[in-house]
Formats: C-alpha cells, sequence, structure tokens
C-alpha cells in the first residue's frame, strides 16, 4: 500500500475528551523525495521510489549519485518503494509529507525492526514458566528449558523446538494503529499504541483501510 519513511521518536500518552489516557508513540514522517515512478509499461509494475534523510556522498555509488545529482537533492540515507500510488500523482523530485496521506481516525500499518536483546533464555524467549521453584533439590533448574527430545526413537531434536537462542533485531510489522493526530508543520505523526523499533529509528508507514472516524 501508499506509504512513507519515517523516524520514531518515542512515546508519550495523551487525554482524550472523557479523560481517558491513551499510551501513544510520535513518529517523524517525511517529508520524502520522491527518487523514481516505476511504471508498469516501463518496469511491468507500479510504485513510486522515495528517499529519506541525508548522508555524506562518500558513501553512494556513482550510479546513484548520478540519479541524485540529475534531480539536484541531497544524497538519502534510506530509499524505499512504496506500491498502491497513482502513477501520475508524483514525479520525481517530489515532496511527499505526511498530510498527503494520512489524518486522524485511520488505520495504518507500521513496520521497523524491533529492538534487539542477545542471546535470551527460554523464559524471556519464547515465555517458559520454568518449574515454579520445585526443583527437587537441583540448585541451577529453575530456568532451564527441560527435556527437548526422545530417547532411541527418534534420537534428534525437532527443527523448531523451542530453544534459547538470540531474540529480537529482526522486522516487525504492526497492523490496525489508530492515527491519533496529524501536526503538518512538524511533520509529525501520533499513533496510538506502540510500534516495533528503538527511538530515531527508521519506520515505514503504510495506507490501511476506510478510515474509522
Amino acid at each position: 500500500m501508499a506509504g512513507i519513511l519515517g523516524t520514531k521518536l518515542g512515546m508519550t500518552s495523551i487525554f482524550d475528551e472523557k479523560g481517558k489516557q491513551i499510551p501513544c508513540t510520535v513518529i517523524e514522517a517525511g517529508p520524502c523525495t520522491v527518487l523514481q515512478v516505476r511504471t508498469r509499461e516501463k518496469d511491468g509494475y507500479s510504485a513510486v521510489q522515495m528517499g529519506f534523510g541525508t548522508r555524506s556522498g562518500k558513501h553512494v555509488v556513482r550510479a546513484q549519485k548520478t540519479v541524485y545529482d540529475k534531480l539536484e537533492i541531497p544524497y538519502p540515507r534510506y530509499v524505499r518503494e512504496f506500491k498502491g500510488f497513482e502513477e501520475d500523482r508524483f514525479k520525481p523530485g517530489d515532496k511527499v509529507r505526511v498530510e498527503d496521506l494520512f489524518a486522524a481516525g485511520e488505520k495504518i500499518t507500521v513496520s521497523g525492526v524491533s529492538k534487539g536483546k542477545g542471546f535470551q533464555g527460554v523464559m524471556r524467549r519464547h515465555g517458559f514458566g520454568g518449574v515454579g521453584g520445585t526443583t527437587h533439590g537441583q540448585s541451577d533448574r529453575l530456568r532451564a528449558p527441560g527435556s527437548i527430545g526422545a530417547s532411541s526413537y527418534p534420537s534428534r531434536v525437532f527443527p523448531g523446538t523451542r530453544m534459547a537462542g538470540r531474540l529480537g533485531g529482526s522486522r516487525v510489522t504492526t497492523k490496525n494503529l489508530l492515527v491519533l493526530k496529524v501536526i503538518p508543520e512538524s511533520n509529525i505523526i501520533v499513533v496510538k499504541g506502540a510500534v516495533p523499533g528503538v527511538r530515531k529509528g527508521l519506520v515505514e508507514i503504510h495506507k490501511q483501510g476506510p478510515t474509522v472516524r
């Protein structure tokens, strides 16, 4: 679906008209620069390629520099493609702002890279309950995973067995997030609930469906 790139600024809370406290996430969404417009006639699919942020030219390959210099724009740090736009709505060099796509009351989908938590045990990684404090005299079994396989048959551990390992640092998508407020002058969008990622981390914000005003 159509969307925009942004940066997660952090979480806060606001109060509705009934005085209920609502947890929300503040995202700086755009402005993004249109780099290329993919068309079905030329590329076989329809999409809009956007750039967000800036970076030094020494980190940009020459082929990309040619495109950016022709558009006379700063070198973008992030480049993504979004489908769902009308092919004639934007042209290379245009700015896509948060108010062009989103309004309060809409449902959106946000994707980002979750916080990396390193190597974790089964209790934190998979929610195992442990042994409840009854270890029958053993001193180091409180958070252990227990048995992971059978004896002579099948004599192996099945693939997908929940064990300790790396947790986090993977792409996560959260759907059905409600847009509480859009602040165009600051490129800010306030979303109900939490979105994946760390503060200042990159997120992709996609349109989802009809408004729920």
